[in-house]
């Protein structure tokens, strides 16, 4: 089959055992660093698409995307001001919310909570919570039973499991001295949430009704929690439905709660992208010192390929494509290994936690307990491109210098 000189020259070139053994070693060690270089960053990126898949499909799915809470007085009539908020742009569901900062108390153990009493059949427009409980999930809380939902860890904390009871001690009125005496209510936990992270720590949920008994409430609520069209613009979204509402509120959105994590994830994906990108490049750059040691090894046959008639550009091509060779295997190795790894990412590193009896993750530190991955096609192609370009850059200098060999000096020599 009939190759062009170029392709047939740079072939035989990268694939010939008569070479210098450092330059071997030196080509083999480009190879390696690309490939590694490659691999290591396509199993980044994957990780911290996980991560940024888990921040939506878990605590953005759980909190509210936005929240409106009275400034002083509860609100009255809450099935009218609801209707009100459905009718803003952008708000796509409205739930009615008591939110309760107290003390469990089970035997000598204490944990604090954050309690969300709400309407079971609104918060499903809300929270996708339930899926992440046990039982009939929000269903489970029945006005009048004091039912409650606790996080998984708060249970293990305390020692509970569904059917026990916990005390829950909580501000009252203020008595007569200006001091505040604490509140007991009686508790039976109904259900638990395990999402996998710190909000098993903090949440629990309890029926509406049984929140405005307890704080004397009557059929008042606290303030509402906002479901919004775009999670990105749950702010803005917010703050616009709060000019059209009668009361004063304080405004709140995810963003000034958890806004946190996914600027945390952006910037350390950008900041992994540049420094695996520099170590491909250092790797890429050892072409360079490949291709100018075999240009020098090989400058006689150079001349006598001019003397035969090969033109400058036909040179130049033989030792990108023998540079390449490199470049190209390297990439696609890495980006073979990295997509493979990032598909058994989490199981591996469960299993690497379990032998080594360590947590990574730390659940009550960070939002979830295990590290996720999802490979993008286009991170993928980015990558694999990317070092493929930068190998290329990396022939251009030797390249460069291997045509404008003059043959009259080397052979006279």
């Amino acid at each position: 089959m009939f190759k062009p000189l170029p392709l047939f020259l740079g072939l035989r070139y990268s694939r010939s055992r008569q070479r210098n053994g450092f330059i071997s070693f030196i080509s083999a060690s480009s190879l390696i660093g690309i490939a590694l270089g490659v691999m290591a960053l396509i199993l980044g990126l994957s990780a911290m698409n996980g991560f940024e898949r888990e921040l939506k499909n878990r605590v953005l799915t759980v909190i509210p995307q936005g929240e409106l809470d009275a400034v002083e007085t509860p609100m009255q009539n809450w099935p009218k001001l609801k209707q009100l908020l459905l009718e803003q742009p952008g708000v796509t569901a409205v739930s009615p919310v008591i939110r309760i900062n107290g003390l469990l108390e089970s035997g000598a153990h204490l944990k604090g909570v954050q309690l969300r009493a709400i309407e079971p059949s609104d918060e499903e427009n809300i929270s996708d919570a339930d899926n992440y409980m046990t039982g009939k999930g929000f269903h489970e809380l029945k006005p009048g039973e004091k039912g409650v939902i606790l996080g998984k860890a708060i249970a293990d904390k305390l020692g509970l499991k569904i059917g026990d009871s916990v005390g829950l001690l909580m501000p009252s009125s203020t008595d007569g001295d200006g001091l505040k005496q604490p509140r007991r209510e009686l508790l039976k936990v109904v259900g638990l949430l395990e999402i996998g992270g710190q909000l098993d720590g903090l949440l629990g949920f309890m029926h509406l009704e049984d929140a405005q008994a307890m704080t004397e409430m009557g059929s008042a609520i606290s303030g509402f929690s906002l479901k919004v069209s775009d999670v990105f613009r749950a702010q803005s979204i917010t703050v616009e439905a709060a000019r059209h509402f009668p009361h004063h509120v304080y405004i709140r959105s995810w963003m000034n709660t958890q806004g946190y994590l996914y600027q945390d994830i952006q910037m350390v994906r950008t900041v992994m992208v540049v420094v695996m990108l520099m170590v491909v490049a250092v790797a890429c750059f050892n072409i360079v010192s490949t291709l100018v040691m075999s240009v020098n090894e090989k400058r006689g046959e150079i001349a006598i390929l001019k003397t035969m008639g090969a033109s400058p550009g036909q040179i130049r091509l033989t030792f990108v494509i023998q540079g390449m060779v490199n470049g190209v295997l390297g990439a696609l190795l890495g980006g073979l290994l990295g997509g493979v790894l990032s598909a058994y990412l989490t199981p591996l590193m469960a299993g690497l936690e379990r032998l080594i009896g360590h947590r990574f993750l730390n659940p009550e530190v960070y939002f979830i307990d295990f590290l996720p991955t999802e490979l993008h096609a286009s991170d993928l192609l980015m990558v694999v491109g990317a070092a493929i370009v930068m190998s290329l850059l990396a022939t251009l200098y030797p390249a460069w210098r291997a045509s404008g060999l003059i043959p009259a000096r080397e052979l006279g020599r």
